[in-house]
């Protein structure tokens, strides 16, 4: 049944998400929306050499209803410093699978066990332009009261309604510099936030998602 955006629940995400699974090739990358429309050596970019990663979409309850954490990368960092984007980073040897990676750097970025994680679903992994094939990862959190955050990996975190990152008219058409040349990309304005690149590409799958499952 088809729901507002505004009326999505843990059940309807679950419900949606229960034949996802995690990919048996993390590198194996599904491109973003319009990339065909992109350089070609952008496209080469997105899909040579990549590593593994994996992020956590944490998914949070609260009285008004389902909202989204997200993070303020730090300033520090080689790479996206100062972007948004979820918690999470490139696969380690150790690492049993992609979603223990996501939850490993979720621990590790924001203090944010793997206990208090339940996890009912996955995405397709999505190429960036720095080398990753990364795979989202998404969990309902059992959120502490207070968060424990790595400074030198991130400078905030912030939550942004699930209802409005799942209504189509918030994500804006914009653009990004690449090599000197204007490429067209979405966008999320939450706030002073803005969401875009890999991040936004992947909360546009999740709605696709359920709008493909005829949840919203």
């Amino acid at each position: 049944m088809r729901q507002q955006s505004d009326q999505i629940t843990i059940a309807t995400l679950r419900e949606s998400l229960a034949g996802t699974r995690l990919p048996a090739d993390p590198t194996a990358v599904t491109m973003p929306p319009g990339s065909d429309e992109w350089p070609v050596d952008m496209r080469e970019a997105l899909t040579k050499s990549l590593q593994p990663a994996g992020v956590l979409i944490p998914v949070i309850e609260r009285e008004a209803g389902l909202t989204v954490l997200l993070t303020r990368r730090s300033a520090k960092l080689k790479h996206h410093a100062g972007q948004i984007s979820f918690p999470g980073g490139r696969m380690e040897e150790h690492d049993k699978d992609i979603q223990a990676t996501a939850l490993r750097e979720t621990h590790e970025e924001v203090g944010i066990p793997p206990e208090s994680v339940d996890v009912f679903g996955y995405l397709e992994p999505m190429p960036t332009v720095t080398g990753y094939a990364v795979t989202p990862v998404i969990g309902l959190v059992d959120i502490p009261d207070s968060l424990h955050i790595d400074h030198n990996e991130v400078e905030s975190v912030f939550e942004v309604p699930l209802a409005f990152l799942l209504d189509k008219r918030n994500a804006r058409a914009s653009e990004r510099d690449f090599r000197g040349r204007k490429i067209a990309i979405v966008e999320f304005r939450f706030e002073e936030h803005r969401i875009w690149g890999a991040t936004a590409y992947m909360l546009i799958g999740l709605r696709e998602k359920l709008i493909k499952n005829k949840m919203i």
